[in-house]
C-alpha cells in the first residue's frame, strides 16, 4: 500500500461527489461552530459572490485518512467546515422547487448510489455516531420545518443545538439575500464551481496526523510582523538602522512575539476600518504603509504609541494619578469577552486621549457596555467589525474626547435588556458566564475579580422536576416552571464541578449540601443571596428577576422601559 501524502485543490462539486465518502471518527470533538462562525462563513461567501465575478474562493484545507481510488475518508481536520457547508447546501436545496436542479443539488448532500460501481445510496458526510442519525434525519433529509419546531431543550447535546441553529440561520440568510429561485441557483453554481478546498490525503493514520500537526503547529516560522519589520528596518538609513531595530525589538519583548503580531493586526484595523480580506502583510502594506510612507514615522508615531496603548488595554495596566483603578477594572471585564474586536478601539482612544483619565474612564465604561451588548446578544464578527469601525472613524476625526458612536442606540439598549431578561441559560457558555459574573460583580460595586479555574452555572429550581417531590408541590404550574427555569434569577455560579445527583435535591438540602459547600458560604454574591432565602417560589423569583434586571440597567446605564 502506498504511504504517499497527496494534496490537491478541488471545487465543492468534486468535494461533495462519489470520489469522497466522509466519516467523522468518534475521537474527534463534537460539531462546535455556532451561528457566529456559520454566519461569518456565509457573509464572506455572499460578499465574494457579489463583488468578484470571476475569481475563485478558497475555503482552506481538509486532512483525510484515505486510500487512493477509494472514496472512504476519515476526517482528521476540517469537520467544522464540511459540516457547515453541508448545512448550507441543504438549506439552499430546500429552497429550490425546480425538480432537476433540486435533484442535482440534493446529490451533493446524499449519494444517490451507483449499483454497477458498488456505491450504496447514503449521506455523503457521516458525523460522529451520537449525532449521525440526528443530522441525517433533519439537515440531510431537508427537514427544515421540523427543525424549526424542535425545542432546543430536548436535544441530546450542544452539537445538535449548533446544527439546528446554524441550519435555521443559513436558510434565513439565503431567503433574505435571494428573492427568487434563479438567484438561489446562481449562488449554488458559484458555490459548487468557484469555491475550492484543498484535500490532503494519506492512507496512514500516523502520517495524516503528522500533516495535521504541521498545519496547526508551525513553531517559530516567520510571522507577518517579522516580514513587516524587515521591510521597514531595511528602508532606514544605515546610520540609524541599529537604533530603530533596538526600539522595534524592545516593543516586541514587551508585547511578546505573538502579541506584537496581534498589535499590527489591530493597527491595520485602525487604518482600514474593515474586516481583513487578505493576509496581514498585504493589508498592512496597503492600508498602513501606504499612509505612513516613512519607516521612521511608522515606528515612532504609530507603532510605539499604539504599543503603549495596547499594553495598557491588554494587561489592564493603565496608569494615572486618578481613575486608574476603575479603568483597569473595566479593561479586566473587556478582556473576559471571547473576542478582541474591541481592542483597536481602546488602543486608538487611549493613544489619542490617554492623558485625560476622566475622559478615558467614561469612554472605557461605555465601550465595555457596548462590547458586553454585542457579546451577550451574539453579534457576529461582521456586525462587530462594522459597529467598531464607526467608533474608529469618529475617534480619528475627533477634536475632543467625546465620542458619540460608543453609546448604545435605544434599540440596542432594548435588545440588550431583552437578552438579560430572557432565557440566559440558552446563551453559549462564554456569553452566559460573562453575564452572570458581571451581574455578580455589580453586587460588589464592580470591585470583584473572578479567576476560578472551575465555574459551573447551576439551576436552583431544577430543569427536571420529579413527580411527588417538594419542587412539584412548590411549583405545580408547569408553565411557570418553564418560564423561570432558565432565567437569570434561577441561575447561580459555583466554584465546583456540576454534581448531577445534587441537581434535584430539595431546596434546603441543595443550599446546605451543594450551594454552600463544606464551608456553608459561597464565593459569589448571587449564590449567597440564594442561601439566605427560606423558600424558592415563583414569587421569590419574580422579585429577584426584577431586582437583577434593574441592577443591570442601573450599572450599565440602560435607559429602557422594561
Amino acid at each position: 500500500m502506498s504511504k504517499n501524502i497527496t494534496g490537491a485543490e478541488y471545487a465543492l462539486s468534486k468535494i461533495f461527489s462519489s470520489d469522497f465518502d466522509y466519516e467523522i471518527p468518534p475521537y474527534q470533538r463534537p460539531y462546535a461552530w455556532t451561528t457566529e462562525q456559520a454566519g461569518e462563513l456565509f457573509d464572506d461567501l455572499y460578499d465574494f459572490y457579489r463583488h468578484e465575478a470571476e475569481e475563485s474562493y478558497f475555503l482552506g484545507s481538509i486532512v483525510l485518512i484515505k486510500e487512493e481510488n477509494k472514496p472512504h475518508s476519515k476526517v482528521i481536520d476540517g469537520q467544522q467546515r464540511l459540516t457547515t457547508l453541508t448545512i448550507l447546501i441543504a438549506a439552499l436545496t430546500s429552497l429550490i422547487e425546480d425538480k432537476e436542479a433540486r435533484e442535482e443539488c440534493f446529490s451533493y448532500i446524499q449519494e444517490p448510489g451507483k449499483k454497477l460501481q458498488g456505491i450504496p445510496a447514503k449521506p455523503r458526510l457521516a458525523l460522529r455516531q451520537r449525532d449521525r442519525e440526528f443530522f441525517a434525519s433533519t439537515v440531510q433529509a431537508l427537514k427544515f420545518d421540523e427543525l424549526i419546531e424542535l425545542d432546543v431543550a430536548t436535544l441530546a447535546n450542544e452539537s445538535q443545538a449548533n446544527i439546528r441553529q446554524n441550519a435555521l440561520l443559513l436558510r434565513r440568510k439565503l431567503e433574505s439575500r435571494f428573492d427568487d429561485e434563479d438567484k438561489i441557483i446562481s449562488f449554488g453554481i458559484f458555490l459548487m464551481t468557484r469555491c475550492f478546498l484543498v484535500a490532503v490525503t494519506s492512507p496512514s493514520q500516523q502520517s495524516a496526523f503528522r500533516v495535521f500537526s504541521v498545519l496547526n503547529n508551525r513553531g517559530l516560522d516567520l510571522l507577518p510582523s517579522d516580514l513587516i519589520k524587515a521591510d521597514a528596518i531595511g528602508k532606514i538609513s544605515e546610520s540609524q538602522r541599529e537604533s530603530f531595530n533596538d526600539k522595534w525589538e524592545e516593543i516586541e519583548v514587551e508585547t511578546g512575539r505573538e502579541g506584537f503580531n496581534d498589535l499590527l493586526t489591530y493597527i491595520r484595523m485602525i487604518y482600514a476600518k474593515s474586516k481583513a480580506k487578505r493576509a496581514l502583510l498585504e493589508e498592512f502594506r496597503e492600508h498602513v504603509i501606504s499612509e505612513v510612507t516613512k519607516p521612521e514615522t511608522l515606528i515612532n508615531e504609530v507603532i510605539t504609541p499604539y504599543a503603549d496603548a495596547y499594553l495598557a488595554a491588554r494587561d489592564c495596566a493603565y496608569q494615572a494619578t486618578k481613575n486608574a483603578g476603575d479603568i483597569n477594572q473595566l479593561l479586566y471585564w473587556l478582556n473576559r469577552i471571547d473576542n478582541s474586536d474591541w481592542l483597536p478601539v481602546a488602543i486608538q482612544y487611549i493613544a489619542k486621549f490617554g492623558a485625560d483619565s476622566d475622559a478615558v474612564v467614561d469612554f472605557i465604561f461605555r465601550l465595555e457596555r457596548l462590547a458586553a451588548k454585542l457579546h451577550i446578544c451574539a453579534a457576529n464578527i461582521n456586525e462587530r467589525i462594522e459597529r467598531y469601525a464607526q467608533l474608529l472613524q469618529e475617534i480619528e476625526s475627533a477634536k475632543s474626547s467625546e465620542i458619540a458612536a460608543v453609546d448604545l442606540s435605544p434599540s440596542e439598549s432594548q435588545s440588550f435588556v431583552t437578552a438579560i431578561n430572557g432565557n440566559v441559560y440558552y446563551l453559549t457558555a462564554r456569553r452566559r458566564n460573562y453575564l452572570i459574573l458581571r451581574v455578580d460583580s455589580f453586587l460588589t460595586d464592580g470591585a470583584a475579580k473572578y479567576d476560578h479555574s472551575v465555574l459551573t452555572i447551576e439551576h436552583v429550581l431544577p430543569q427536571t422536576v420529579e413527580i411527588d417531590s417538594e419542587w412539584e408541590r412548590s411549583w405545580p404550574d408547569i408553565e411557570a416552571r418553564e418560564r423561570w427555569t432558565h432565567r437569570l434569577a434561577n441561575l447561580v455560579p459555583l466554584t465546583q464541578r456540576r454534581n448531577s445527583s445534587a441537581s434535584n435535591f430539595e431546596f434546603e438540602r441543595k443550599k446546605t449540601a451543594y450551594f454552600g459547600g463544606r464551608s456553608g458560604v459561597s464565593s459569589y454574591v448571587l449564590t449567597t443571596q440564594v442561601l439566605h432565602e427560606p423558600v424558592w417560589t415563583p414569587e421569590v423569583l419574580e422579585k429577584r428577576q426584577a431586582n437583577l434586571v434593574a441592577l443591570c440597567k442601573e450599572c450599565w446605564k440602560l435607559d429602557v422601559s422594561c
